[in-house]
């Protein structure tokens, strides 16, 4: 990886205060990196390490709720789709999707909560709950390696586009864009962390400063709490049109989940 500078936090949000207008940057870095490539030798083994990934403890969660029938005596997720390593096999790496009941884009984990209250009679589940971040992981796990390719469904191209308008949209009292960090200055430090390109690729994931596994949407509102913008409501359809911008945008990297990130 080619050296870059390392930026104090006021000069770098100076320069980035005075960098190109939003929607400059017109898409991904041509080499696509994961944050993974920017981790310390001893992160990076943690997470190849499944003993040692601290986020495998939920995966392990997921992997028991998979098989647990829900109180509605309704079949388990397992009594419908099979082993999960078969049946889910892939699935996480073509997520959002279109939904023919709602009619617009939903991620995994509104899939899974969806399914889980239509199909098994349950009660939703909370945005960042343990069980619904544990149900998600352990999905997403048996797609770890395939690369991540979303749908080429043209009625997606509505909230595509929304996607990469907001990415690039200069937002909140420092007047700052997705596009600004992880497009134009990927590589450099602020402060003590390294600016990474900011692909999707092992959610959720265990970040170390959370101490706890968390989705990309709460990645997205810590970003907007950072620019000092007001993140949107939980379930937002904003949030869902980011999610898919950036998995086109990463496209084809690997699924990581669970993934570390410090």
């Amino acid at each position: 990886m080619p050296r870059r500078s390392t930026v104090k936090p006021l000069a770098l949000v100076a320069c980035l205060l005075c960098g190109p207008p939003a929607g400059a940057g017109d898409g991904a870095p041509v080499d696509r990196r994961s944050g993974f490539d920017q981790m310390s030798p001893e992160l990076r083994a943690m997470q190849r390490d499944d003993t040692a990934n601290p986020g495998m403890l939920a995966v392990a969660d997921g992997a028991e709720l998979w098989g647990r029938p829900p109180a509605s005596g309704k079949p388990s997720c397992a009594g419908c789709h099979g082993t999960a390593e078969a049946g889910m096999r892939g699935v996480a790496a073509r997520y959002p999707a279109w939904d023919e009941r709602t009619h617009r884009p939903i991620d995994l984990q509104g899939r899974i909560d969806q399914c889980r209250r239509e199909r098994q009679g349950g009660e939703p589940l909370p945005h960042e709950s343990p069980d619904i971040l544990a149900l998600t992981a352990f999905v997403a796990l048996q797609s770890r390696g395939l690369p991540i390719a979303p749908p080429g469904d043209t009625r997606l191209e509505p909230a595509r586009a929304a996607g990469r308008a907001l990415f690039a949209r200069r937002m909140g009292q420092l007047g700052l864009s997705c596009a600004i960090c992880h497009d134009d200055h990927w590589g450099r430090r602020l402060g003590s962390a390294t600016i990474p390109q900011g692909h999707p690729t092992g959610y959720p994931l265990y970040r170390l400063e959370w101490q706890a596994l968390g989705s990309l949407q709460r990645r997205l509102r810590n970003c907007l709490t950072g620019m000092r913008a007001e993140p949107f409501p939980d379930g937002a359809p904003d949030y869902t049109a980011l999610e898919l911008y950036l998995a086109t945008r990463a496209a084809p990297l690997p699924v990581e989940t669970p993934a570390i990130r410090p």
